[in-house]
């Protein structure tokens, strides 16, 4: 008699960019206890950063580059999901992060694909929302629309926000997104048990869709790259001249300072931090920097004038 083929449960993790998505699946891999998961990531840019701060996990991660999935690459997702349900054995659950402009409505719609859903349902999906941002910073109409795709709101760097900011932002999540579970997401920390379900052979509900709205191009991604390493403190002053008309930025560098060893650059909320990395890669750039930015405020022109004066002399 033939093995009963359970399905695959999919949890989508969405969320503004720099709210801290990566961090989040970060933890979930690194305390699998035992699940094959798999990770879709899906950066928006040429150069998928996000994919390398991935930790390892028993199913790998695949990388989804240079467009986002809610768009251009929705057929690239449903592919890659067909590939991973192939594999043998199969993942237990498959999680899918979103790019930071990433509508989820747009994926859920795309998931509710009749082929897709009846061997990997959408089970969660999870919004992470950044503490230390004020409550109206959820008046963004992107913002909006990802919570209210929310089954569950992880409110990210909550060590950094004050109790009263932290009361205030759920409060406005709860505006928002009544039916959603709103919990402290620490160091990405979220309970497993909100995210995957406990009863294998229970099939979730499908979900409603709403209309599919004209794409619109607001962000737009401009990578740099080099063989040299960077100096910091010539980095750090460069970072602070493209700061205020930047999204988001986030990178992998050696350094004049700390050569054989990369260092982990991100700049989300006008915060930037560094955090040690591995070891470089042979025959990949020694500098990989994405800039994120609204449409027309920045260019590239600037981001060369800017960064080629960061990096050792040849």
């Amino acid at each position: 008699m033939q093995a009963q083929i359970l399905p695959v449960p999919i949890l989508l993790v969405a969320g503004f960019l720099g709210a801290g998505k990566t961090t989040v699946v970060n933890h979930l891999l690194a305390h699998a206890e035992g699940r094959r998961i798999a990770a879709v990531v899906n950066d928006f840019g040429a150069i998928n950063i996000d994919a390398e701060l991935i930790a390892g996990s028993s199913d790998g991660v695949v990388s989804l580059s240079n467009g986002c999935i809610c768009c251009t690459l929705e057929g690239d997702l449903i592919r890659t999901l067909a590939t991973l349900l192939r594999r043998d054995p199969r993942p237990e659950f498959i999680v899918i992060e979103t790019s930071g402009i990433a509508d989820p409505s747009d994926i859920v719609r795309n998931l509710m694909d009749p082929v897709i859903w009846k061997e990997a349902p959408l089970e969660t999906v999870l919004c992470v929302v950044d503490a230390t941002q004020p409550p109206a910073a959820l008046n963004d109409a992107l913002l909006r629309s990802q919570l209210r795709a929310a089954d569950v709101v992880a409110l990210s760097k909550v060590d950094l926000a004050d109790a009263g900011a932290r009361a205030a932002m759920r409060e406005a999540i709860r505006t928002q997104r009544p039916a959603a579970v709103v919990v402290d997401a620490n160091h990405g920390e979220v309970p497993a048990a909100l995210l995957f379900p406990i009863d294998p052979d229970r099939m979730p509900e499908p979900r409603d869709v709403t209309p599919r709205r004209p794409a619109t191009d607001r962000f737009e991604t401009l990578s740099w790259t080099s063989d040299r390493r960077i100096v910091l403190p010539r980095l750090q002053q460069a970072i602070g001249k493209l700061a205020p008309k930047l999204a988001r930025a986030k990178g992998l560098f050696e350094t004049v300072e700390q050569p054989g060893r990369l260092t982990v650059f991100q700049l989300a909320g006008g915060r930037a931090t560094l955090a040690a990395g591995g070891a470089p890669t042979p025959g990949v750039p020694r500098t990989r920097i994405v800039f994120i930015a609204e449409m027309g405020a920045l260019s590239r022109a600037e981001i060369d004038a800017v960064m080629q004066g960061c990096v050792e002399a040849g």
